[in-house]
Order: structure tokens, then sequence, then C-alpha cells
């Protein structure tokens, strides 16, 4: 059983800043993709970052220069430092494993943006 546990949500002011975490119960080498998503009211679920085992990482282009995404391998963590908060960003943020063909959701972390 794969347990991907979200925290660092919370209420900011536009401009700010927030870093999410996300920890795993296993080693994040074992997957193959880990990724960063966001769900606001009313709107589909959408990809904001993700990081390869390989490093290798993808920006949705609504984040590029203000959120980045790494990953701590010791501590099976997987990071999304954001900066420069929208009003827009507001949403729902959930951690995403991929360990082909499955994938493993974490519950979720809100993030509130405010103007």
């Amino acid at each position: 059983q794969v347990q991907l546990v979200e925290s660092g949500g919370g209420l900011v002011q536009a401009g700010g800043s927030l870093r999410l975490s996300c920890v795993a119960s296993r080693s994040i080498f074992s997957f193959n993709t880990m990724g960063w998503y966001r769900q606001a009211p009313g709107k589909q679920r959408e990809l904001v970052a993700e990081i390869t085992s390989g490093g290798s990482t993808n920006y949705a282009d609504s984040v590029k220069g203000r959120f980045t995404i790494s990953r701590d391998n010791a501590k099976n963590t997987v990071y999304l430092q954001m900066n420069s908060l929208r009003p827009e960003d507001t949403a729902v943020y959930f951690c995403k494993g991929e360990r082909r063909p499955f994938g493993y959701w974490g519950q979720g972390t809100q993030v509130t943006v405010s103007s």
C-alpha cells in the first residue's frame, strides 16, 4: 500500500510564498515520476509540475518561473516551492506518484491566495 501525504498549504496574500511537501511511504526512486496537480472549484484537475526519477522537470506554463519542484530522496519527499502567488493559484494541490501502470494520489492540501 503506497501512501502520499501532502502538507504545507494555507492562506497567503498575493505575492507571497508557500512550500508544499509530499512524503511517500516508500522510496521515491520506485516512482517513474512524481508530480503536483491542482484542482480549483468547478475546474478539472491540472498538472502543475512534475519531476522524473532522473531529475528532469516539467512545468505548466502558468507557473513557469514562479514554482519549483524538487526532491529529497533520503527523505522520500517531493517539494513544490511556490513564489509570487496569485489569486488564480487558489486550489487544492495534490501529489501524485506514477509507478507505471499505476498512479497514486495524496489526499490534497488547500492553498488559498487572497488579493
